[in-house]
């Protein structure tokens, strides 16, 4: 600062920037002010600094809204290690002396030890109320300072806990309930996994048992139907009763053991590219003598096209079986099936089989598919389990597709499903060019075969003995058990043999393991015949080797079909020291 010749003060430079710093101070003091101001007025937290000894000095608003005391209860009075619950600061003392390797004596140090270090502190500590509640808070611990870095207090502030312990503990109890329903679902998972264990086994003991009596009935009434001399006009009408209630009790028998087994989800399905009008020509051969006996007029509109669809091959012929055969049950005489293809979107066919009967009204049409519902047809000439559309559905459903008809009362019914095309057309053009085969007749100087029978059921024996007498250029060998059979089969080197599966002793398995492993025996096929007639037990026997598998009751054609075919290819595998033995 300087004076003018006439007495006026003129401020210099430096004078300007004193001014400016003291301002600067004064407003840096009052807004440091306003926010110690603010802390220790504020609500929403408690604020509890001590001396170097810990008693309380500073104990601001929010401490004494959530603790209850006034400042002037506490201050230059108590430690906070008073207004806490004793026990945790015993056990926290106990717990940072072995954390920390230095004993530490229960009470305000306790509290403070980690701070004092240098070391971050923020735990949980359970404050004692004026009035005696309790609460859980949530605390950080700072050691204060002076200029020379000795300690002059210690800053604790908390906030209330109660609400996160709350949320805490309703997560426990959630967390709690969840791994009891959990224990309950792996139980309840057990149990029916093990139900659905016996629920399998049962169907496979079911399905031997029914099947055995069933193809002793059949098996002998188709070789009295076939046999010489023909029978008596009564004795055939008899026959044929007895076939007709024998396959329509095999049928039920399939058709409950088919849906408790897709209703259990233990069917087994192979899905693979299967040529449409391969599957259409086989089962139209299969259907034919229904149509000649009706007198319908059966047409496939699509037989001979190269469509191919994504499905199970069995599963694909029974439903498109059981369409036609409804088709042509619930016709009307002279009348006709049609069986027609459309493609009803991109990749997706659609095959329908359209019949001329009497048709259903809108109020039957949602009924259609439900088990054993037969739409009052229960007392009607038309035997039925109502259980076969069922099936359909769920079979059709399984290989990725849909169901459904159409209807129209004294017009006809229209039933359709729709699967996948696959995109291997040319692969399907080949085959439908390689489907006819024509089987060489048998030479008339050719010699005679053998074949070996493994069978421990003496109606199941007699049985094939009366099929294989209506064949002079087959000779039968018999065999009770698995391990006669395996020795019968070394030393008369059968051209087939025929097992059956339940044996005394061994299983038909363990024969057919036996004779695979003997390299006398290793070429000769072996054809399963056996009542364990469910998928998972026929795809079983194909996967221990069996050459073809065959299920009790017998069809005498699919049996001689069979025969025939492991004939021929035995022929083309004998070797050469086999032949040598079963000529000398």
């Amino acid at each position: 600062m300087s004076e003018t010749g006439n007495g006026s003060i003129i401020l210099d430079r430096s004078d300007k920037v004193d001014e400016l710093s003291e301002r600067q101070r004064q407003e840096g003091l009052i807004k440091t002010g306003a926010l110690q101001s603010a802390i220790f007025n504020s609500a929403n937290f408690s604020s509890i600094a001590t001396d170097a000894k810990g008693v309380i000095q500073i104990f601001n608003v929010g401490a004494e809204h959530m603790l209850g005391y006034t400042a002037a209860d506490v201050m230059n009075k108590v430690t906070p290690a008073d207004i806490s619950d004793p026990q945790e600061v015993i056990l926290r003392a106990k717990a940072l002396s072995v954390e920390l390797g230095t004993p530490i004596t229960p009470g305000f140090d306790a509290l403070v030890f980690k701070a004092s270090r240098g070391i971050e502190d923020i735990y949980e500590l359970t404050y004692i109320r004026k009035d005696g509640s309790r609460f859980p808070a949530l605390l950080s611990v700072t050691a204060l300072r002076d200029v020379h870095n000795a300690i002059i207090g210690y800053l604790l502030i908390g906030t209330d806990n109660t609400a996160r312990k709350g949320v805490e503990a309703d997560r426990a109890l959630l967390d709690q309930a969840l791994q009891e329903k959990n224990a309950e679902l792996e139980t309840a998972t057990f149990v029916a996994e093990k139900a659905n264990l016996a629920k399998s086994h049962f169907l496979s003991c079911m399905s031997h048992e029914l099947r055995t009596p069933l193809s002793a009935i059949l098996g002998f009434a188709q070789v009295l139907d076939a046999g010489s001399p023909p029978l008596t006009s009564s004795q055939k009408r008899s026959v044929d009763q007895i076939q007709k209630a024998g396959w329509y009790l095999l049928e039920l028998i399939n058709e409950i053991l088919d849906l408790a087994l897709i209703e259990s989800g233990k069917l087994p399905l192979s899905l693979e590219p299967i040529l449409l009008s391969e599957v259409a020509r086989e089962c139209q051969a299969m259907i034919e003598p229904q149509v000649q006996k009706r007198g319908i007029r059966m047409t496939f509109q699509w037989s001979g096209l190269p469509y191919a669809v994504q499905a199970d091959r069995t599963r694909l012929k029974q439903v498109l079986i059981n369409l036609l055969s409804n088709a042509i049950k619930y016709n009307r005489m002279g009348g006709t099936v049609e069986v027609t293809y459309t493609e009803s979107a991109p990749g997706r066919i659609r095959i329908c089989v359209k019949d001329t009967g009497e048709g259903l009204p809108e109020e039957k049409l949602a009924q259609l598919f439900q088990p054993f519902n037969r739409l009052g047809n229960e007392t009607g000439g038309e035997e039925g389990t109502g259980i076969g559309l069922v099936v359909c559905k769920r079979l059709v459903e399984l290989m990725n597709g849909e169901i459904g008809v159409e209807s129209a009362v004294g017009i006809g019914s229209t039933f359709w499903f729709e699967l996948g095309l696959t995109a291997e057309r040319q692969r399907a053009e080949h085959a439908l060019a390689c489907v006819a085969v024509v089987q060489a007749p048998l030479h008339s100087g050719a010699r005679s075969k053998t074949l070996l029978y493994v069978e421990d059921n003496p109606a199941n024996m007699m049985l094939v003995e009366d099929i294989i007498a209506l064949r002079p250029d087959i000779r039968l060998l018999r065999a009770i058990d698995g391990k006669s059979g395996i020795e019968l089969a070394q030393a008369a080197l059968p051209d087939v043999i025929l097992m059956d599966i339940n044996l005394p002793g061994i299983s038909g398995i363990q024969a057919l393991q036996a004779l695979s492993a003997d390299a006398l025996t290793a070429h000769i096929p072996v054809i399963a015949l056996s009542a364990n007639a469910i998928p998972r037990d026929i795809e079983k026997g194909l996967a221990a080797g069996f050459y073809r598998y065959l299920t009790k009751p017998i069809r005498v054609n699919e049996f001689m079909n069979t025969l025939d075919e492991a004939l021929t290819f035995a022929q083309s595998r004998v070797p050469q020291e086999a032949t040598v033995q079963k000529a000398s």
